[in-house]
């Protein structure tokens, strides 16, 4: 099953109607399952918020029990006002924002480095009590080669940048289908 492109205009609204209700409670829509069947699929998904092309937050779930509706909204209020590493947005800068989607594929575990695909992977990395997540288009944005996307979650996950050279980490890769407010749907 793939996603239509009325179903990804309804996720970012939903997504945008959820940040929106914290500050004015309004409701949120109502979804019609049988009118977007994809959207009731138990799937994890990040959101992320940018500001003047800046990122201003990005929370998500890999995995969920929820639907990829009720996940995406709780992620949407979570990136913008529980991201640690950001205060809270304020009204003003919700009327900026833009949101950008990322719905995750079942993350697929991997036993060699040269697997990651760059531009089509994002990395899980799990250590025990160290655990970080790159999404794929943070390789891509940032013109990450292997070696640079492997380092840059190691520090994501508070580990020296070469660790990855010194240990075989445990890694999973996961594909994105990204859905942004910078494009059009129905």
């Amino acid at each position: 099953m793939e996603i239509t492109e009325k179903e990804k205009g309804a996720l970012l609204l939903a997504a945008r109607e959820s940040i929106k209700n914290l500050f004015d409670q309004t409701p949120l829509p109502q979804i019609d399952y049988l009118q977007y069947p994809f959207l009731k699929l138990h799937l994890g998904a990040f959101v992320t918020l940018k500001l003047e092309r800046a990122l201003r937050g990005c929370i998500g779930y890999i995995l969920t029990r929820a639907t990829l509706y009720d996940t995406v909204c709780e992620a949407a209020k979570q990136s913008a006002f529980s991201d640690p590493r950001f205060f809270p947005l304020t009204m003003e800068e919700f009327e900026k924002i833009k949101i950008e989607i990322s719905i995750l594929s079942s993350p697929q575990k991997i036993k060699e480095y040269d697997e990651i695909i760059i531009g089509k992977h994002g990395l899980i990395l799990d250590e025990g009590y160290i655990r970080a997540v790159l999404l794929p288009q943070v390789a891509v944005a940032n013109s990450y080669l292997r070696e640079q996307f492997l380092s840059a979650l190691c520090e994501k996950g508070g580990l020296f940048t070469d660790t990855w050279k010194i240990q075989k980490l445990n890694l999973q890769v996961f594909t994105a289908t990204i859905i942004s407010e910078d494009e059009k749907y129905e």
